[in-house]
């Protein structure tokens, strides 16, 4: 039994938002058993270990509801371009590192990257998938993932037939490789990558597996106008037609949608992946955050790729969500601090089908916890918590994270990995001075 002691705030992102002052939070085993005043706490429970929290924040752990954590070995391939002329640069420049191995070893940087920034779960999307699973899950990542479908060879040079069996095979290489709970996952590359029947298999799977599908869904102009051109329709009524919406997947990016798709993905019980980085940075446009939410969209929030937005960090997104908001809405109270909190934490694991499991902190649910550094000139003085992590917290804050209970940073220091090890593997695989 751990005792989190004496933070400052607890922000629990609970239906009611509450934010508890002075306050301790107590993890048993995998779940939180109890938090409130930081005196009684420590009264109740004698025999707890204590970590001194004086001075912290606690929050939920961050969501990534959309990312491609192994890209981190392709940051900086594709500058200045848009989404197509990105596709081209870094498929090829996968075709030459991104083998098992080498995405082993990017997802471990990045997953390193990821809770060392305050994010406990990702949403992951690519190539290799036990690989990709098996390097996330020993940094201490919950880690959400699936095979990887294209009706192409692409970068992985796998066969439809080929893919097939990966994902058939998927629930056992998952319960094989272990780490914390997360449901199963397949995820289409994009209705325009993957034609109408082999998203109809893919649906068919998900139903007879239990499990959830992400997909990447109108991006920008040029996607939705190339897949009307192969397949004659757009992203969004292609995945309806093929039984995929039915399935309230999560669709990665939505920049493009018109009204009445929004409307369906709001019936159809879907969520998007809100990546305001990624999408600024290749100009494929801007999302209206606020007005998904206004339809009844649920919205969680992405990194994307470090091929795209460059970083990991979902403070950064966290910001840029706010502040796109209020631009495009040309409102500058367009969204609520607390709605953009809520948007990284509960709302993104709502979205996984996970919000009775982690997203906010309440008793019962599991221990996915960080802590903030309040002790920071660039932090003071706090008018309002929620105003603070989005406008003023940064990753270098994060000082603890809990991950089902189990600590993996502690004081900034990651427990379960050598950091200087994954980031020397990595460069070493890059430059090609390595094989495995």
């Amino acid at each position: 039994m751990i005792i989190l002691h004496n933070a400052r705030y607890i922000v629990t992102c609970n239906p009611q938002d509450t934010v508890l002052q002075d306050a301790s939070l107590v993890i048993q085993d995998t779940k939180i058993l109890d938090l409130g005043p930081a005196q009684e706490i420590k009264n109740r429970y004698p025999e707890a270990r204590v970590i001194d929290l004086t001075d912290q924040l606690i929050m939920p752990g961050l969501v990534n509801l959309h990312t491609h954590l192994p890209m981190t070995l392709l940051r900086g391939v594709a500058e200045n371009v848009d989404l197509q002329g990105f596709l081209e640069l870094v498929w090829k420049e996968e075709a030459r590192i991104m083998d098992a191995h080498g995405t082993y070893l990017g997802a471990r940087l990045g997953a390193l990257e990821s809770i060392l920034a305050g994010t406990t779960t990702a949403l992951d999307m690519y190539l290799h998938p036990a690989s990709n699973h098996r390097g996330a899950v020993e940094v201490g990542l919950r880690h959400v993932s699936g095979p990887v479908f294209f009706s192409f060879p692409g970068p992985d040079n796998l066969t439809w037939n080929e893919r097939l069996e990966l994902a058939r095979e998927w629930p056992q290489t998952l319960r094989s490789i272990g780490g914390p709970y997360v449901p199963l996952a397949l995820t289409p590359h994009a209705p325009l990558t993957v034609t109408p029947e082999h998203l109809r298999e893919i649906a068919e799977l998900a139903v007879e597996q239990g499990a959830i599908i992400t997909v990447h869904a109108s991006e920008n102009v040029s996607e939705n106008r190339d897949t009307i051109a192969a397949h004659g329709e757009r992203p969004i009524h292609l995945l309806n037609d093929t039984g995929i919406l039915d399935l309230k997947p999560v669709l990665a990016h939505g920049v493009r949608l018109s009204e009445p798709e929004r409307l369906l993905i709001a019936a159809k019980g879907a969520a998007v992946a809100h990546c305001p980085g990624s999408n600024l940075k290749l100009a494929s446009g801007a999302a209206d955050f606020v007005q998904y939410r206004n339809e009844g969209i649920t919205v969680g929030l992405g990194s994307d790729g470090s091929s795209t937005s460059n970083d990991l960090d979902m403070f950064a997104v966290m910001r840029l969500a706010a502040n796109l908001a209020r631009l495009v809405r040309s409102d500058p109270a367009a969204i609520a601090s607390s709605e953009i909190v809520r948007a990284a934490t509960i709302d993104g694991a709502t979205a996984l089908g996970m919000a009775n499991r982690i997203g906010s902190l309440e008793v019962g649910k599991e221990a996915d916890v960080i802590s903030l550094a309040l002790r920071e000139p660039h932090m003071i003085p706090i008018r309002d918590p929620f105003t603070t992590i989005v406008y003023s917290a940064g990753r270098a804050d994060v000082r603890n994270v809990f991950v089902a209970g189990e600590q993996v940073v502690d004081n900034r220091r990651p427990v379960k990995v050598d950091p200087q090890e994954i980031m020397r593997a990595a460069l070493e695989h890059i430059a090609g001075d390595t094989h495995d």
